[in-house]
């Protein structure tokens, strides 16, 4: 037996017998398939399909659809857009005549081909409309009532399509006139059908004369038609008719024969009525409204329970809407008996509920049971229409019971449907969303990712409300009232990830870069960063790998403890920039992308800069072909002349690759690579006019960064003197005396920290205490109205992350703690912390040596101290 062929993506064994038998086996191949190929077409049939190639366009369409076969045939007429925009005069001289008489024997093919293409015709302006008119509208009038019924709708979406564009003459004599005589009692069904489609998109074109002597006759006789059919399509074209018509005739007009169509004897008409009156509420006035249309609503509504399931299925579609559309004219009991018929609805084939085995149903009790589904489904859909008619303030009494039925319906579709409205029901409920906490956590925990899928699109604005309210000013974190969230958060995290559903696994991802503004530092050090570690270097989806890269950036960006931060960061180094795998190494290369674009230039030169570089001499192709890619943003986080030496190390590195790089692919990256770094041009220490709006935003992420280290040395002062009597007092004080001095200062000013040799010491503290008060609002969502200006020039400088909070709700995070993060209390920790040697320091780390606070190695020093040293240059 020959051995099987080779498996994908391994080498062929070209061994000295191999290769022989290989080649036996493709001989085999050729000769059992040669017979097949040949016995494909006849050398006649080949003849017939040829076509010489000297022909024109237009002339070989001309010829294929007199002598070729359909197939051809139909191929040209999809090529008619095309031929009509190469050469219009001659398509519609030579070509067209020929589709005519190709339609006239053509099959269901053709026929809905050729439709598609005049339509295409007509939407690409090919021709002038008069043209369009004289040479195409005939044609798709003449297939209009085609015996095929997916043909008919075809050519009659055309036609509806063309009369949007036709003039009003054109309509009135090919169109209208014709459609009197078409719309009449001995016409077929499916031509009455047709007349009702068309009446109520003319309605819109006619003046209301012409609509009162001309179109509305054939409107009443097609509402009064013998065939229910005809009834009910044309009572579903009333709502177009009524807008096109106007207030007054539709109340005289319309509405009476609404009311009778709502009384019909066809549960699909008094169906259509109902939908029809439901969407022209707006349109009739309050006695309208209260004296002729709600005892009809009242009447269907009753009826409905006792006809079809698919009567309830509509009435529960349109039920907000009718509430809505009613609200102000009910009774109070009125209103009472339309809330409690939702109620009844929202639960509707619950009761029914026994467990039992689905084998043992029989399929009628089955198909009933999916129709309840649907309904309850759309109740769901329905909730916050009516949350807005019992008034949210009493949600908790009128509508509580059913939300929490709602959330834990046994049906999939229907919990989707309301992890989508959770957002908006979060929102009316304002200061009351604290009452369906609980409702969330079940969400969350739900065990359909459809519906977790569905709840996360919203997750950062529902937990921002939570944590706020729903109140815009800010309070104190409100989640400690909700203990379960972390653990549903990170147990949902893990039902994604072991799913196959990976897209779901990123966007959750994506939405928990929220959290830091959310929960405290602490819990996403604890709970969630050792989490995204995991998932950077085990994953196996490399776009759920870079939005867990991006998330653990955004974390580490508002991470207000140096020691974390800084393990945080070694750990990126050890473990992925210096990892044994090559893929890891790809990863620290896009984690360091994402440091580029979340936080300031000079912390990326402080950590990541040597790290990244070093990369250049990796032995694997693949990274330095990555790394060369990113060189350019690389370079643009350098300002001279601080900087001057890392652009030398970065010259030197580009110069190695240029003389020692053996894979082709990689150095014809670096040569392209070199010419735009040669390009660019360099930000300077000082503020520049062409940089201006990049800088400023750097400045700002600079100071944040700063000001969130400030905040953690402070919080360690008062927490060493918690022992001393009324500590909290003078650090409320503190903060009180100082809220002043930080609202006067102007925000362009950069904040800077001057060492002992600054001329006044109180100044320094003065400035030192206000970037507590304004650090502190980082937990406090207090940077909305605050850096307004200053997510305008991000938008205009960056597509990415903005450093203000509400920016954050654009992304997300995830779960579980690792024993390689140590624990550690905040009280034991020391005010300043030593490096780790493999964390590499730049010129943005130079320190005072006279500065007893910063004095030890070069990379012990402060942030502030940074700022400093690049201030101090020329």
């Amino acid at each position: 037996m020959p051995p099987p062929p080779p498996a994908a993506g391994v080498a062929m064994d070209f061994g000295q017998n191999s290769l022989f038998g290989y080649m036996e086996d493709l001989q085999e191949l050729t000769i059992i398939e040669r017979p097949v190929r040949r016995s494909l077409k006849t050398p006649e049939e080949i003849e017939r399909l040829t076509v010489d190639e000297d022909l024109s366009d237009v002339e070989r369409a001309v010829y294929l659809l007199s002598a070729g076969q359909d197939i051809q045939g139909t191929s040209v007429i999809a090529n008619l857009p095309f031929l009509m925009r190469q050469n219009p005069t001659e398509t519609l001289r030579r070509v067209l005549p020929k589709v005519r008489e190709a339609l006239h024997v053509a099959g269901v093919e053709m026929q809905l081909t050729a439709a598609v293409s005049f339509l295409t015709i007509l939407q690409e302006e090919s021709v002038s409309t008069h043209a369009y008119a004289h040479s195409f509208l005939q044609v798709i009038l003449l297939h209009l009532e085609h015996r095929d019924t997916g043909v008919s709708n075809a050519w009659l979406e055309t036609l509806l399509s063309v009369i949007e564009v036709l003039p009003k003459e054109t309509l009135r004599h090919e169109i209208l006139n014709p459609l009197v005589s078409k719309a009449q009692l001995s016409q077929t069904v499916q031509s009455r059908l047709i007349s009702c489609k068309i009446l109520g998109k003319l309605t819109n074109k006619f003046d209301a004369h012409i609509i009162k002597r001309e179109i509305l006759p054939l409107v009443k006789s097609l509402c009064q038609d013998v065939e229910y059919e005809v009834r009910s399509c044309m009572c579903r074209q009333l709502e177009n008719i009524a807008q096109g018509i106007g207030a007054e005739l539709t109340k005289s007009v319309v509405l009476p024969e609404l009311i009778e169509l709502s009384r019909d004897e066809g549960s699909s008409v008094r169906l259509a009525a109902f939908e029809t009156l439901v969407n022209l509420l707006d349109i009739f006035d309050t006695d309208d409204r209260s004296q002729t249309i709600l005892p009809v609503m009242k009447s269907f509504c009753e009826k409905s329970f006792k006809a079809d399931e698919s009567l309830l299925i509509s009435l529960s579609f349109h039920l907000g809407k009718l509430c809505h559309g009613l609200y102000g004219i009910f009774t109070p009991d009125q209103h009472l008996r339309f809330l409690e018929f939702y109620k009844k609805l929202c639960t509707l084939g619950l009761q029914q509920e026994n467990g039992h085995n689905d084998n043992q149903i029989p399929p009628q009790i089955l198909e009933q049971e999916k129709k309840y589904a649907s309904v309850r489904k759309n109740c769901a859909y329905n909730l916050p229409a009516m949350i807005i008619f019992v008034d949210p303030k009493n949600f908790h009494m009128e509508l509580y019971s059913t939300f929490f039925c709602l959330c834990h319906d046994p049906e999939v579709p229907v919990r989707y449907t309301i992890a989508i409205c959770f957002y908006e029901v979060s929102k009316l409920l304002n200061s009351g969303v604290y009452l369906i906490h609980k409702e969330l956590i079940t969400l969350l925990q739900d065990e359909s990712l459809e519906v977790l899928d569905a709840l996360i699109d919203h997750l950062p604005e529902i937990l921002e409300l939570m944590c706020t309210g729903g109140e815009s000013s800010v309070q104190e974190n409100k989640l400690s009232s909700l203990p379960d969230l972390i653990p549903a958060l990170t147990a949902a995290e893990q039902r994604a990830a072991a799913s196959l559903k990976w897209r779901t696994h990123e966007k959750l991802l994506q939405k928990y870069a929220c959290l830091p503004h959310i929960i405290s530092s602490d819990q996403i050090y604890y709970r969630f960063l050792q989490r995204m570690f995991t998932i950077m270097m085990t994953n196996n989806v490399l776009p759920v790998q870079k939005a867990a890269s991006r998330t653990l950036c955004i974390f580490l960006r508002y991470n207000r403890k140096q020691e974390q931060k800084h393990e945080v960061i070694q750990k990126l180094i050890e473990q992925l920039g210096q990892g044994k795998s090559y893929w890891n190494r790809l990863r620290f290369l896009d984690t360091c992308e994402f440091v580029i674009e979340i936080f300031s230039k000079s912390f990326f030169c402080k950590y990541f800069f040597l790290p990244a570089i070093e990369l250049t001499h990796d032995p694997v192709a693949n990274v330095r072909m990555k790394l060369c890619c990113l060189l350019p943003k690389v370079k643009s986080t350098l300002k001279i002349p601080a900087d001057k030496h890392l652009l030398q190390q970065l010259e030197m590195c580009v110069r190695k690759l240029l003389c020692q790089e053996k894979d082709k692919d990689v150095l014809a990256i670096v040569k392209r690579t070199v010419l735009e770094l040669d390009r660019m041009e360099m930000s300077m220490d000082a503020f520049q006019k062409k940089f201006y709006e990049k800088d400023l935003l750097d400045q700002e992420k600079e100071r944040e960064e700063l000001l969130l280290f400030e905040m953690e040395q402070l919080e360690k002062e008062k927490q060493q003197n918690d022992g001393r009597p009324s500590s909290d007092k003078i650090f409320e004080k503190k903060r009180r005396d100082t809220k002043t001095l930080t609202q006067s200062l102007p925000k362009s000013i950069p904040i800077s920290v001057p060492g002992p040799s600054s001329s006044s010491s109180s100044t320094s503290k003065e400035i030192k205490k206000s970037k507590l008060i304004r650090s502190q609002s980082f937990n406090n969502q207090a940077f909305h109205a605050k850096y307004d200006n200053l997510e305008k020039c991000a938008s205009k400088t960056t597509a990415g992350y903005t450093p203000s909070v509400s920016g954050l709700t654009k992304n997300s995070v995830l779960s579980l703690t690792d024993d390689s993060f140590r624990t550690r209390s905040a009280s034991s920790a020391p005010a300043s912390f030593s490096f780790s040697p493999l964390i590499p320091s730049t010129s943005r780390g130079t320190v005072n040596p006279t500065d007893p606070k910063n004095s030890g190695s070069k990379d012990t020093q402060p942030r502030k101290a940074t700022l400093k040293s690049r201030k101090s240059n020329p």
